[in-house]
């Protein structure tokens, strides 16, 4: 299979392009930096010039492939609203090209739009969140749109995707642990975030793909549910930090726009994705990463 891989250069995208190489797979990978493009050529996939940026500019990798597995996307969170909508842009180009085929079209999204039920973990076939409540839904929104069109489509709801580089949300949560000096968590630090290692994911998009079943919706979920209180604690451990506890109103003035994260319970569960695809996740757990996790500054 000859499959397009947007975001190809980053950190889950550069492990599914490697699977998929391994697996036998053909891969056309976008690359808008000049840097990048060495180490995707290096990796075995054909690069691809083009930026999700001009949604028009992806079309004809598209058009050369077997299926599409979209990744890429613009994670500054000071303007996500407009990202999530650029991203349902970037989903009807693509879907252009592919309407009228079997030819698969793999969708990224987030499985906190499926926490219908309040302290439940969010299951595939639930119903989700519209746009107008959780900006992601802009992607299946988009989604749903060229499935009308005639176009197979599924999608892949991601949760924090980790190794000891990157934590997903994670992330960002550590540097501001690291300039504000200590790590907090907010009340009781109970609510819990889905975690999964970036291999297992990457694993999860190629079967996935190779299914292609139209409207599937898969978790990329290997831990249901980690306490955000475990995650500060292993994190202060490892920087050598205090952990301590901020009241819910204290939140925005610490953690600034990740509070808005910060305080959400939002397990979920892959059971019917394991079913479907025979995935079994076996990379470490997101607090045995970060008790890994690489010291360097920024």
């Amino acid at each position: 299979m000859r499959v397009f891989v947007t975001g190809a250069t980053g950190n889950i995208g550069s492990r599914v392009v490697k699977d998929l190489i391994a697996a036998g797979h053909q891969v056309i990978g976008l690359c808008r930096s000049d840097g990048k493009a060495p180490a995707l050529a290096a990796a075995g996939a054909e690069v691809y010039r083009g930026s999700i940026a001009d949604p028009d500019s992806l079309k004809d990798g598209a058009a050369r492939s077997d299926g599409v597995i979209h990744l890429a996307f613009n994670h500054d969170f000071s303007r996500f609203v407009q990202n999530c909508e650029d991203d349902r842009s970037v989903i009807k180009a693509l879907g252009s090209v592919l309407a009228g085929s079997d030819r698969p079209l793999i969708v990224t999204s987030g499985t906190g739009l499926a926490n219908a039920i309040a302290g439940q973990p969010a299951e595939e076939d639930n119903p989700i969140v519209g746009s107008d409540v959780h900006p992601r839904a802009a992607s299946e929104e988009a989604a749903a749109a060229v499935a009308a069109d005639g176009v197979n489509v599924s999608v892949v709801r991601l949760p924090q995707v980790h190794d000891p580089v990157t934590q997903g949300l994670v992330t960002p949560a550590i540097a501001m642990y690291r300039e504000k000096g200590a790590c907090a968590y907010i009340g009781d630090g109970l609510n819990r975030w889905p975690s999964a290692h970036v291999d297992d994911v990457a694993r999860l998009y190629r079967l996935a793909i190779e299914r292609a079943e139209p409207n599937a919706k898969y978790h990329a979920v290997a831990e249901e549910g980690v306490p955000m209180r475990d995650i500060a604690e292993a994190i202060g451990r490892r920087l050598s930090l205090p952990v301590k506890s901020v009241a819910a109103e204290e939140a925005q003035a610490f953690f600034g726009w990740l509070g808005m994260f910060a305080g959400l319970d939002l397990p979920a569960s892959s059971a019917q994705t394991r079913r479907k695809l025979g995935w079994r996740p076996s990379g470490p757990g997101l607090i045995a990463d970060l008790e890994q996790l690489r010291l360097t500054e920024g």
